[in-house]
């Protein structure tokens, strides 16, 4: 009993955490690469948007709406007992669509300027040539991938003959895209994502480990306390 009474506290604390406030996310594949590697550890806030009654869709406090630019983990609509982390590019009204990998939003151009190439090294650890943009989403920088040679049918959506012209997001929704824009599948392919989806806002990578260093250093330390926000 003297065990139970020492560690139910703490344990209870821990329990209480994870359910409330913060939660650790592992980026499991390169569809946010360059911003988030494969192997990244990110902390997120589950309370940056509102407190939720956990595993219902009940909000208790609510804390704002999340905004564009924002990096968001939150259940695959598809399939809510998977995660995906991906960036909100569109709020509840904007309009928006893609054209060759370029963002529209509102009827305006997202800027996107050519930087030069790097490897992108996927979860085989295959090496795929890319194209490195930075793009300014509603004035704020951030990098973006485009593959090389190929591409995604989704570089261009809505999909041309598709009589849709342009993605309009619904109340109490965002529209979510990955910042390597030839490997994500994203609301420009399954849709919007719902507020109640939202788990909470990545800050900050904590741990990075490389599966496919060829040099022996898996940790990669020039990542570890490094903000997802942090300007190209």
């Amino acid at each position: 009993m003297d065990l139970i009474r020492y560690w139910a506290p703490p344990l209870l604390a821990v329990i209480l955490i994870r359910m409330f406030l913060f939660e650790p996310f592992q980026i499991p594949t390169g569809s946010m690469v360059p911003t988030l590697a494969i192997g990244d550890h990110v902390f997120v806030t589950k309370f940056s948007y509102g407190i939720w009654l956990p595993w219902t869709d009940i909000e208790l406090v609510d804390l704002g709406d999340p905004e564009r630019g924002d990096i968001v983990v939150f259940r695959y609509p598809r399939d809510p007992s998977v995660d995906y982390i991906k960036r909100v590019v569109g709020i509840p009204g904007d309009r928006i669509r893609v054209a060759d990998n370029q963002i529209f939003l509102n009827g305006e151009a997202q800027p996107l300027e050519y930087t030069g190439t790097a490897p992108y090294v996927d979860d085989s650890c295959e090496v795929h040539p890319s194209r490195v943009f930075t793009e300014l989403l509603d004035g704020t920088p951030h990098a973006v991938y485009k593959a090389a040679r190929g591409g995604s049918p989704l570089a261009n959506a809505p999909a041309p003959g598709s009589g849709q012209r342009e993605f309009v997001v619904p109340a109490g929704h965002v529209f979510a895209m990955g910042d390597n824009r030839d490997r994500s599948a994203d609301s420009r392919d399954w849709g919007f994502v719902r507020y109640d989806q939202i788990k909470g806002k990545a800050h900050f990578i904590w741990f990075s480990w490389n599966g496919c260093a060829q040099d022996g250093k898996i940790v990669r330390g020039e990542r570890i306390f490094q903000s997802v926000y942090q300007a190209p």
